[in-house]
């Protein structure tokens, strides 16, 4: 198998930091097995994540239609699949291309007996070492270097900040789930703790947040919720000092910058096996003890019991405190 060109396909739809954390597979293989020609199926909507990856030899955007997309995978007549996403519409994928395939183990029986009962039966491995093994039948291991995130452009920093904030935190403040995120008056305290200039980093979900967080904070707080691309964030995430962040997609992305990270987790925990991964310095933060953590394994729009004692008991000096500063 070494000698013969070998045309492998990578599936993983989404999010930004699951893509993210596969990026391991896809370096260790090309460099391990040059010999093979990765290609790599997601979402349009997370393609950005992936296109300036040198690892990869061909970017596929998973159609509205999935016919169309198993249509134009059918082409490419593939050796191999590696399903690191491993749901409904993968299986249908690789039934159809009828190449040898290996699929990730989501472990969701343990998961589900975790937030059920807690009953935490879950390996103590990390989700990227997890990834890994299903590549294990290409002889591949892993080697130690981390996650990776290409930025598509180079960017200038006194481009896209004021002057006052070229030096700074960057405090995630979004996450998909509201009970993966602090609530707006804690992000407020937090931000009154640190002296250093600061930067609010999220989407354009999280735009009105930051502007209220920002203008009970002071001049200090800089919101830059909604106002640049994935990829200038990450660039964002690249200069900081120091990133405070929730159980999210940025999260992943410093850890690929090898940036200090103080991760705060709610209703998910550590456990799951998607904290941090490969940095020299990481802090987590979470209430423990806490009979009714983790509450689900993605997340809810609230509290389940309404009193999000997973955030509200975060001390806010603390967490201000586990900043490193500049």
């Amino acid at each position: 198998m070494k000698n013969k060109k070998i045309k492998l396909l990578i599936i993983r739809f989404s999010s930004i930091g699951d893509i993210v954390l596969t990026t391991p597979v896809i370096r260790c293989i090309k460099e391990q097995r040059p010999e093979v020609e990765i290609h790599y199926l997601t979402k349009a909507s997370f393609e950005s994540v992936l296109t300036a990856n040198p690892y990869i030899d061909r970017l596929h955007v998973l159609q509205p239609d999935l016919k169309e997309t198993i249509r134009q995978l059918k082409l490419e007549n593939f050796d191999y699949v590696i399903d690191l996403h491993n749901n409904l519409r993968t299986r249908l994928i690789k039934l159809q291309l009828k190449a040898k395939a290996y699929s990730f183990n989501k472990l969701n029986v343990q998961k589900w007996l975790y937030v059920k009962f807690k009953i935490n039966l879950l390996p103590s491995v990390h989700i990227v070492d997890r990834y890994l093994e299903t590549a294990s039948f290409l002889g591949v291991k892993n080697d130690g270097k981390g996650l990776d995130y290409f930025l598509l452009k180079q960017y200038q920093l006194e481009t896209l900040l004021p002057v006052t904030h070229q030096k700074y935190i960057g405090v995630v403040i979004g996450a998909q789930h509201a009970t993966k995120r602090l609530p707006v008056h804690k992000l407020i305290e937090l931000c009154n703790n640190i002296s250093s200039p600061v930067i609010l980093m999220g989407g354009k979900d999280d735009e009105l947040r930051g502007q209220e967080i920002a203008a009970a904070s002071g001049a200090h707080v800089y919101n830059a919720c909604g106002k640049f691309s994935l990829d200038e964030s990450a660039f964002l995430v690249k200069m900081a000092g120091h990133i405070i962040t929730h159980d999210t997609g940025l999260m992943h992305i410093a850890a690929a910058f090898d940036k200090p990270i103080t991760s705060v987790w709610g209703n998910t925990v550590p456990e799951f096996g998607m904290y941090p991964y490969k940095v020299l310095s990481s802090k987590i933060l979470e209430v423990k003890g806490l009979s009714c953590r983790p509450c689900s394994k993605i997340g809810y729009k609230k509290c389940p019991l309404g009193h999000f004692k997973c955030m509200n008991e975060i001390n806010m000096a603390q967490l201000a405190d586990s900043s490193t500063g500049i």
